[in-house]
Protein backbone atom coordinates (compact mmCIF):
# COMPACT_ATOMS: atom_id res chain seq x y z
CA UNK A 1 0.00 0.00 0.00
CA UNK A 2 1.45 3.19 -0.68
CA UNK A 3 2.14 5.43 1.96
CA UNK A 4 -0.81 8.62 1.69
CA UNK A 5 1.93 11.07 2.65
CA UNK A 6 5.17 9.65 -0.16
CA UNK A 7 5.33 12.26 -2.78
CA UNK A 8 3.82 11.18 -6.22
CA UNK A 9 5.34 12.26 -9.69
CA UNK A 10 2.53 13.91 -11.96
CA UNK A 11 3.82 14.21 -15.05
CA UNK A 12 7.34 15.14 -17.07
CA UNK A 13 8.77 17.47 -14.09
CA UNK A 14 5.71 17.58 -11.26
CA UNK A 15 5.38 16.11 -8.05
CA UNK A 16 2.86 16.03 -5.14
CA UNK A 17 4.24 16.18 -1.99
CA UNK A 18 1.16 13.54 -0.71
CA UNK A 19 -1.31 11.90 -1.92
CA UNK A 20 -4.40 13.77 -0.39
CA UNK A 21 -6.15 15.76 -3.58
CA UNK A 22 -8.97 18.30 -2.87
CA UNK A 23 -12.13 17.67 -5.09
CA UNK A 24 -13.13 20.47 -7.32
CA UNK A 25 -16.61 21.65 -5.26
CA UNK A 26 -18.84 23.94 -6.17
CA UNK A 27 -19.18 27.00 -4.42
CA UNK A 28 -20.99 29.84 -5.30
CA UNK A 29 -18.72 31.90 -4.04
CA UNK A 30 -16.93 33.94 -7.71
CA UNK A 31 -18.55 37.45 -8.66
CA UNK A 32 -21.39 37.49 -11.52
CA UNK A 33 -18.62 37.85 -14.33
CA UNK A 34 -16.90 35.13 -13.41
CA UNK A 35 -14.05 37.03 -11.92
CA UNK A 36 -12.61 35.73 -8.27
CA UNK A 37 -13.97 36.75 -5.16
CA UNK A 38 -11.70 37.31 -1.98
CA UNK A 39 -14.07 34.61 -0.45
CA UNK A 40 -13.22 31.98 -3.34
CA UNK A 41 -9.44 32.71 -2.60
CA UNK A 42 -9.52 32.46 0.84
CA UNK A 43 -11.56 28.70 0.91
CA UNK A 44 -9.10 27.66 -1.59
CA UNK A 45 -5.96 28.85 -0.37
CA UNK A 46 -6.68 28.16 3.48
CA UNK A 47 -6.94 23.97 1.64
CA UNK A 48 -3.39 24.36 0.09
CA UNK A 49 -2.14 25.95 3.75
CA UNK A 50 -3.97 22.80 5.36
CA UNK A 51 -1.89 21.03 3.18
CA UNK A 52 -3.24 19.22 0.67
CA UNK A 53 -0.93 17.63 -2.21
CA UNK A 54 -3.12 18.93 -5.28
CA UNK A 55 -5.80 22.27 -4.32
CA UNK A 56 -8.38 22.24 -7.31
CA UNK A 57 -11.08 24.98 -8.06
CA UNK A 58 -14.56 24.37 -8.61
CA UNK A 59 -15.79 23.44 -12.08
CA UNK A 60 -14.32 26.61 -14.23
CA UNK A 61 -16.29 28.24 -16.76
CA UNK A 62 -14.80 27.76 -20.58
CA UNK A 63 -17.72 29.15 -22.54
CA UNK A 64 -20.72 31.74 -21.09
CA UNK A 65 -23.14 29.53 -22.60
CA UNK A 66 -22.32 26.43 -20.45
CA UNK A 67 -22.53 28.44 -17.10
CA UNK A 68 -23.95 25.76 -14.70
CA UNK A 69 -24.49 27.22 -11.18
CA UNK A 70 -24.71 30.84 -10.18
CA UNK A 71 -21.02 32.56 -8.61
CA UNK A 72 -19.39 30.27 -10.96
CA UNK A 73 -15.41 31.14 -11.94
CA UNK A 74 -14.89 31.66 -15.03
CA UNK A 75 -11.87 30.80 -17.60
CA UNK A 76 -13.78 31.72 -20.63
CA UNK A 77 -11.87 35.48 -21.20
CA UNK A 78 -8.69 36.77 -20.82
CA UNK A 79 -9.73 39.37 -18.05
CA UNK A 80 -10.27 36.64 -15.56
CA UNK A 81 -6.25 35.84 -15.70
CA UNK A 82 -5.78 38.75 -13.00
CA UNK A 83 -7.40 36.77 -10.21
CA UNK A 84 -6.84 33.02 -11.78
CA UNK A 85 -2.73 34.44 -10.95
CA UNK A 86 -3.42 36.15 -7.44
CA UNK A 87 -5.02 32.68 -6.78
CA UNK A 88 -2.59 30.20 -8.41
CA UNK A 89 0.39 32.44 -6.13
CA UNK A 90 -1.71 31.68 -3.52
CA UNK A 91 -2.18 27.84 -3.54
CA UNK A 92 1.56 27.31 -4.72
CA UNK A 93 2.47 29.07 -1.87
CA UNK A 94 2.11 26.28 0.38
CA UNK A 95 3.99 24.06 -1.98
CA UNK A 96 0.16 22.81 -3.20
CA UNK A 97 -0.03 21.89 -7.00
CA UNK A 98 -2.71 23.88 -8.28
CA UNK A 99 -4.97 22.88 -10.94
CA UNK A 100 -8.16 24.21 -12.55
CA UNK A 101 -11.40 22.14 -13.85
CA UNK A 102 -12.58 23.26 -17.21
CA UNK A 103 -16.30 22.75 -17.41
CA UNK A 104 -19.63 23.02 -19.59
CA UNK A 105 -22.50 22.30 -18.46
CA UNK A 106 -24.32 21.79 -21.18
CA UNK A 107 -27.62 20.45 -21.12
CA UNK A 108 -27.68 21.08 -17.05
CA UNK A 109 -27.38 24.90 -17.69
CA UNK A 110 -29.93 26.67 -16.30
CA UNK A 111 -31.77 28.80 -19.27
CA UNK A 112 -32.41 31.77 -16.22
CA UNK A 113 -28.54 31.75 -16.06
CA UNK A 114 -27.13 31.72 -19.06
CA UNK A 115 -30.26 33.65 -20.42
CA UNK A 116 -30.93 31.37 -23.64
CA UNK A 117 -31.15 27.87 -24.84
CA UNK A 118 -28.72 25.19 -23.20
CA UNK A 119 -26.85 23.21 -25.87
CA UNK A 120 -26.73 19.90 -26.05
CA UNK A 121 -24.64 16.98 -28.41
CA UNK A 122 -28.61 15.91 -29.73
CA UNK A 123 -31.79 17.51 -29.09
CA UNK A 124 -32.83 16.75 -25.60
CA UNK A 125 -36.35 17.17 -25.20
CA UNK A 126 -36.16 16.40 -21.22
CA UNK A 127 -33.91 19.49 -20.48
CA UNK A 128 -35.09 21.72 -23.97
CA UNK A 129 -31.57 21.65 -25.14
CA UNK A 130 -31.03 21.67 -28.38
CA UNK A 131 -28.34 19.85 -30.68
CA UNK A 132 -25.00 21.52 -30.84
CA UNK A 133 -23.96 21.82 -34.93
CA UNK A 134 -20.53 20.78 -35.93
CA UNK A 135 -18.90 24.31 -35.90
CA UNK A 136 -20.71 25.04 -32.59
CA UNK A 137 -18.92 21.79 -31.53
CA UNK A 138 -15.23 22.66 -32.97
CA UNK A 139 -15.89 26.07 -30.81
CA UNK A 140 -16.42 24.39 -27.42
CA UNK A 141 -13.44 22.23 -28.04
CA UNK A 142 -11.42 25.62 -29.01
CA UNK A 143 -12.98 26.79 -25.71
CA UNK A 144 -11.12 23.89 -23.85
CA UNK A 145 -8.02 24.63 -25.20
CA UNK A 146 -8.38 28.40 -24.92
CA UNK A 147 -8.99 28.16 -21.23
CA UNK A 148 -6.70 25.81 -20.43
CA UNK A 149 -3.88 28.45 -21.76
CA UNK A 150 -5.00 31.13 -19.95
CA UNK A 151 -4.74 28.96 -16.92
CA UNK A 152 -0.73 28.54 -18.06
CA UNK A 153 -0.63 31.97 -18.45
CA UNK A 154 -1.81 32.78 -14.96
CA UNK A 155 0.77 30.54 -13.36
CA UNK A 156 -1.17 27.37 -12.45
CA UNK A 157 0.33 23.95 -12.47
CA UNK A 158 -2.22 22.54 -14.58
CA UNK A 159 -6.06 21.58 -15.46
CA UNK A 160 -8.25 18.78 -15.36
CA UNK A 161 -10.83 18.40 -18.12
CA UNK A 162 -14.49 17.78 -16.47
CA UNK A 163 -15.83 14.80 -18.52
CA UNK A 164 -18.55 13.26 -15.43
CA UNK A 165 -21.66 14.26 -13.58
CA UNK A 166 -24.01 14.79 -17.03
CA UNK A 167 -22.34 17.81 -17.87
CA UNK A 168 -21.27 18.44 -21.92
CA UNK A 169 -18.83 16.50 -22.17
CA UNK A 170 -20.20 13.63 -20.02
CA UNK A 171 -23.32 14.24 -22.91
CA UNK A 172 -21.10 13.20 -25.33
CA UNK A 173 -20.16 10.27 -23.65
CA UNK A 174 -23.64 8.72 -23.33
CA UNK A 175 -25.30 6.61 -26.13
CA UNK A 176 -28.55 8.01 -24.69
CA UNK A 177 -28.01 11.60 -25.27
CA UNK A 178 -25.66 11.73 -28.03
CA UNK A 179 -27.45 10.63 -31.04
CA UNK A 180 -25.16 12.23 -33.82
CA UNK A 181 -24.98 10.56 -37.04
CA UNK A 182 -20.72 12.50 -37.18
CA UNK A 183 -17.51 12.08 -36.13
CA UNK A 184 -18.69 13.24 -32.73
CA UNK A 185 -21.50 10.21 -32.33
CA UNK A 186 -21.77 6.52 -32.96
CA UNK A 187 -19.97 4.00 -30.91
CA UNK A 188 -17.84 5.22 -27.61
CA UNK A 189 -14.90 5.97 -29.63
CA UNK A 190 -17.01 8.62 -32.07
CA UNK A 191 -18.78 9.97 -29.02
CA UNK A 192 -15.29 10.34 -27.19
CA UNK A 193 -13.40 11.92 -30.07
CA UNK A 194 -14.02 15.83 -28.35
CA UNK A 195 -11.82 14.49 -25.58
CA UNK A 196 -9.10 13.50 -27.57
CA UNK A 197 -9.06 16.43 -29.58
CA UNK A 198 -8.98 18.92 -26.78
CA UNK A 199 -6.25 16.57 -24.91
CA UNK A 200 -4.09 16.57 -28.31
CA UNK A 201 -4.86 20.46 -28.22
CA UNK A 202 -3.83 21.38 -25.00
CA UNK A 203 -0.62 19.28 -25.21
CA UNK A 204 0.22 20.92 -28.47
CA UNK A 205 -0.08 24.31 -27.08
CA UNK A 206 0.79 24.23 -23.40
CA UNK A 207 4.10 23.64 -22.17
CA UNK A 208 5.22 19.78 -21.33
CA UNK A 209 5.12 19.61 -17.96
CA UNK A 210 1.97 21.71 -17.47
CA UNK A 211 -0.41 18.58 -15.87
CA UNK A 212 -3.31 17.28 -17.63
CA UNK A 213 -6.61 15.53 -16.03
CA UNK A 214 -9.50 14.40 -16.58
CA UNK A 215 -12.58 13.32 -14.69
CA UNK A 216 -15.08 10.39 -15.21
CA UNK A 217 -18.42 8.98 -14.08
CA UNK A 218 -18.62 5.69 -14.86
CA UNK A 219 -22.86 5.36 -13.67
CA UNK A 220 -25.77 7.34 -14.05
CA UNK A 221 -26.44 9.92 -16.85
CA UNK A 222 -26.90 7.45 -19.59
CA UNK A 223 -23.51 5.54 -19.59
CA UNK A 224 -22.29 2.37 -19.53
CA UNK A 225 -19.81 1.04 -17.25
CA UNK A 226 -17.83 -1.18 -19.74
CA UNK A 227 -17.85 1.99 -22.33
CA UNK A 228 -16.38 4.05 -19.49
CA UNK A 229 -14.19 1.33 -18.39
CA UNK A 230 -13.19 0.75 -22.40
CA UNK A 231 -12.39 4.77 -21.91
CA UNK A 232 -10.68 4.62 -19.12
CA UNK A 233 -8.26 1.92 -20.48
CA UNK A 234 -7.54 4.03 -23.60
CA UNK A 235 -6.86 7.60 -21.81
CA UNK A 236 -4.58 5.52 -19.77
CA UNK A 237 -2.44 3.40 -22.32
CA UNK A 238 -2.14 6.66 -24.91
CA UNK A 239 -0.24 8.14 -21.86
CA UNK A 240 -1.39 11.76 -23.22
CA UNK A 241 -2.91 12.72 -20.01
CA UNK A 242 -1.04 12.35 -16.83
CA UNK A 243 -4.04 11.25 -14.43
CA UNK A 244 -6.85 9.92 -14.18
CA UNK A 245 -9.87 11.10 -11.58
CA UNK A 246 -12.86 8.81 -11.28
CA UNK A 247 -15.84 10.55 -9.56
CA UNK A 248 -17.72 7.20 -7.96
CA UNK A 249 -20.00 8.37 -5.37
CA UNK A 250 -18.59 5.62 -3.19
CA UNK A 251 -15.51 4.09 -4.25
CA UNK A 252 -16.29 0.79 -2.04
CA UNK A 253 -19.92 0.06 -3.45
CA UNK A 254 -21.01 -2.43 -5.98
CA UNK A 255 -21.73 -1.63 -9.99
CA UNK A 256 -25.34 -0.91 -10.52
CA UNK A 257 -25.46 -2.78 -13.50
CA UNK A 258 -26.17 -6.41 -13.04
CA UNK A 259 -23.31 -7.60 -15.44
CA UNK A 260 -20.75 -6.50 -13.06
CA UNK A 261 -22.20 -7.47 -9.67
CA UNK A 262 -19.77 -9.12 -7.22
CA UNK A 263 -17.00 -6.40 -7.12
CA UNK A 264 -16.40 -3.06 -6.20
CA UNK A 265 -17.04 -0.10 -8.19
CA UNK A 266 -13.02 0.96 -7.76
CA UNK A 267 -11.89 -2.82 -9.01
CA UNK A 268 -12.89 -2.04 -12.40
CA UNK A 269 -10.62 0.57 -12.65
CA UNK A 270 -7.93 0.13 -10.12
CA UNK A 271 -6.96 -3.40 -12.50
CA UNK A 272 -6.72 -1.74 -15.74
CA UNK A 273 -2.96 -1.22 -16.98
CA UNK A 274 -1.95 2.55 -16.28
CA UNK A 275 0.97 2.96 -17.74
CA UNK A 276 2.33 5.84 -16.22
CA UNK A 277 -0.45 7.48 -15.54
CA UNK A 278 -1.76 7.77 -12.32
CA UNK A 279 -5.07 7.00 -10.96
CA UNK A 280 -7.41 8.71 -8.12
CA UNK A 281 -11.04 9.03 -7.12
CA UNK A 282 -13.73 10.50 -5.07
CA UNK A 283 -16.62 8.69 -3.05
CA UNK A 284 -16.76 8.73 0.50
CA UNK A 285 -13.77 9.03 1.64
CA UNK A 286 -13.46 11.26 4.96
CA UNK A 287 -11.71 9.30 7.86
CA UNK A 288 -7.92 8.24 8.28
CA UNK A 289 -9.19 4.44 7.52
CA UNK A 290 -11.29 5.45 4.37
CA UNK A 291 -7.77 6.86 3.37
CA UNK A 292 -5.84 4.24 4.25
CA UNK A 293 -8.60 1.60 2.81
CA UNK A 294 -8.44 3.18 -0.32
CA UNK A 295 -4.76 3.09 -1.00
CA UNK A 296 -4.75 -0.47 -0.12
CA UNK A 297 -7.04 -0.76 -2.93
CA UNK A 298 -4.73 0.32 -5.51
CA UNK A 299 -5.59 4.20 -5.74
CA UNK A 300 -2.28 6.55 -6.37
CA UNK A 301 -4.41 9.30 -4.61
CA UNK A 302 -7.39 10.06 -3.10
CA UNK A 303 -10.08 12.93 -4.12
CA UNK A 304 -11.82 14.17 -1.02
CA UNK A 305 -14.90 16.47 -1.31
CA UNK A 306 -17.09 16.80 2.13
CA UNK A 307 -13.88 16.13 4.87
CA UNK A 308 -12.75 18.83 2.96
CA UNK A 309 -15.21 21.68 3.80
CA UNK A 310 -15.35 20.02 7.32
CA UNK A 311 -11.32 20.31 7.91
CA UNK A 312 -9.39 22.64 5.74
CA UNK A 313 -6.08 20.58 7.43
CA UNK A 314 -7.62 17.16 6.83
CA UNK A 315 -4.10 15.36 5.49
CA UNK A 316 -1.89 17.45 8.44
CA UNK A 317 -5.32 15.71 10.88
CA UNK A 318 -4.70 11.97 9.67
CA UNK A 319 -1.23 12.56 9.28
CA UNK A 320 -1.27 13.12 13.65
CA UNK A 321 -4.03 11.01 14.01
CA UNK A 322 -4.52 7.91 11.22
CA UNK A 323 -7.75 7.18 13.07
CA UNK A 324 -9.06 10.55 12.52
CA UNK A 325 -12.53 10.70 11.89
CA UNK A 326 -14.29 14.20 10.78
CA UNK A 327 -16.69 16.06 12.66
CA UNK A 328 -19.88 14.97 13.40
CA UNK A 329 -23.23 16.73 11.11
CA UNK A 330 -24.86 19.38 11.01
CA UNK A 331 -22.04 22.01 12.21
CA UNK A 332 -22.63 25.02 12.51
CA UNK A 333 -22.49 27.83 10.08
CA UNK A 334 -19.64 29.60 12.29
CA UNK A 335 -17.59 26.62 12.14
CA UNK A 336 -17.83 26.64 8.81
CA UNK A 337 -17.00 30.57 8.71
CA UNK A 338 -13.71 29.46 10.41
CA UNK A 339 -13.10 26.64 7.75
CA UNK A 340 -13.04 29.26 5.42
CA UNK A 341 -16.18 29.38 3.51
CA UNK A 342 -18.20 32.78 2.84
CA UNK A 343 -21.66 33.32 2.82
CA UNK A 344 -22.84 32.14 -0.20
CA UNK A 345 -20.64 28.73 0.16
CA UNK A 346 -22.38 28.32 3.20
CA UNK A 347 -25.76 29.05 1.86
CA UNK A 348 -25.36 26.82 -0.64
CA UNK A 349 -24.27 23.66 2.02
CA UNK A 350 -27.63 24.22 3.78
CA UNK A 351 -28.79 22.05 0.25
CA UNK A 352 -26.59 19.75 1.56
CA UNK A 353 -29.30 17.65 3.74
CA UNK A 354 -28.40 17.58 7.46
CA UNK A 355 -24.67 19.38 6.74
CA UNK A 356 -25.73 22.71 8.28
CA UNK A 357 -27.48 23.32 11.81
CA UNK A 358 -30.86 24.88 11.62
CA UNK A 359 -29.92 28.30 13.10
CA UNK A 360 -32.46 29.27 16.22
Amino acid sequence: MPNPFSTLSIGDRSALKNRFVLAPLTNTQSHSDGTLSDDEYRWLVKRAEGGFGLTMTCAALVQRDGQGFPGQLGVYEDRHIEGLARLADGIKAHSSHSVVQLHHAGMRAPQALIGGTPICPSDNSESGARAMTYDEVSRTRDAFVAAARRCERAGFDGVEIHGAHGYLLCEFLSSEINVRDDRYGGDIWGRSTIIFEIIEAIRSECRRDFSLGVRLSPERFGLKLAEIRDLAARLMSVGEIDYLDMSLWDIFKEPVEEGFRGRSLLSCFTDLDRGSVKLGAAGKISTGADVARAMDLGLDFVVVGRAAILHHDLPELIRMNSGFVPASLPVTADYLRAEGLGESFISYMRSWKGFVADEV
